[in-house]
């Protein structure tokens, strides 16, 4: 039977201008008849809660920018979502094990599995890779849409280290399975999937359907120490490092001492502290590979 899939590719994504007709005609033949609205402006949230009634399954082509902005209608839809991923970082799609070529990426929406992913809840906003508090707010600032495009993913290492440069720590209050702290911090980063900032890995245990946030605080004295931390923090090897607080829980509070902070989630600046975390268990359905000796989805 062919099935009806929605299909919204953002063109302004890294790779939102490459020739896309072979992807639809691989969708095409393996089977789905695409509807592509041509609504203007293009409001992804918007077209999902417009079109999800009358399709069986949700195309997201873009980065992980492009599948925030889809995931309250995806909700709200309860309409399975299938990852193109022509942005960036593609966070999600690492976490989630996709390929990067597009052909194989369509043979996943085609002929593979749904798999159920949690999502997480930021002041009512959902997010699915990590939120942010901190140095990432100032490092979603400096990362224009160019840079991104010219330089990929050392983009983001080059904010980093820039707002590293002008940055400051700050002092917060933590709530998290019934303990409350105060420290003084120069980034917070909450996580629901594996993967952020171009593949950061948030924790080594963490997974996106495990039912848990995974909270790491950065607590540096001096710029200069953030340096012998990076391979932890590439890895997500964090418990045994002195200068970063880990925590985990289901529902996280984060509330300023002196002054309120941006909150970025999934790339997107969304709000400023105090930040209230949450989550809902195995919320959305996504197409993922069939697991194998050397592809295995994390779970």
């Amino acid at each position: 039977m062919r099935r009806r899939a929605l299909l919204l590719i953002n063109s302004k994504a890294r790779r939102g201008q490459e020739d896309l007709l072979q992807i639809r005609d691989r969708l095409r033949d393996g089977g789905l008849d695409l509807v592509e609205p041509n609504d203007k402006p293009f409001d992804v949230h918007a077209l999902v809660r417009q079109y999800s009634p009358q399709v069986d399954l949700v195309i997201v082509g873009g980065g992980d920018g492009s599948i925030n902005h889809a995931l309250s209608g995806l909700l709200e839809s309860n309409k399975p979502l299938g990852i193109l991923p022509l942005g960036t970082a593609n966070d999600l799609a690492r976490t989630l094990v996709l390929p990067t070529d597009l052909m194989l990426a369509c043979d996943v929406i085609l002929h593979g599995l749904t798999k159920q992913i949690d999502v997480g809840i930021v002041n009512n906003r959902p997010f699915l890779n990590v939120a942010n508090v901190g140095l990432a707010a100032e490092v979603t600032r400096r990362l224009s849409r160019s840079t991104k495009s010219r330089w990929g993913v050392l983009a983001y290492a080059w904010a980093a280290f820039t707002a590293m440069l002008s940055g400051r720590s700050f002092s917060v209050e933590i709530t998290c399975g019934g303990e409350v702290l105060r420290a003084r911090t120069w980034q917070i980063s909450v996580g629901n999937g594996r993967y952020y900032g171009g593949g950061l890995t948030i924790h080594e245990k963490a997974t996106i359907d495990d039912g848990l946030l995974d909270l790491y605080s950065l607590e540096i004295r001096r710029r200069w120490q953030v340096l012998p931390l990076i391979p932890a923090l590439w890895r997500g090897t964090l418990d045994p490092v002195l200068p970063v607080r880990t925590m985990h829980g289901t529902t996280i509070v984060i509330r300023p001492i002196h002054r309120s902070r941006r909150i970025v989630a999934d790339g997107e600046l969304i709000g400023r502290t105090p930040a209230v975390f949450s989550l809902l268990p195995r919320a959305l359905s996504v197409f993922v590979p069939e697991p194998s000796a050397n592809n295995s989805v994390e779970s």
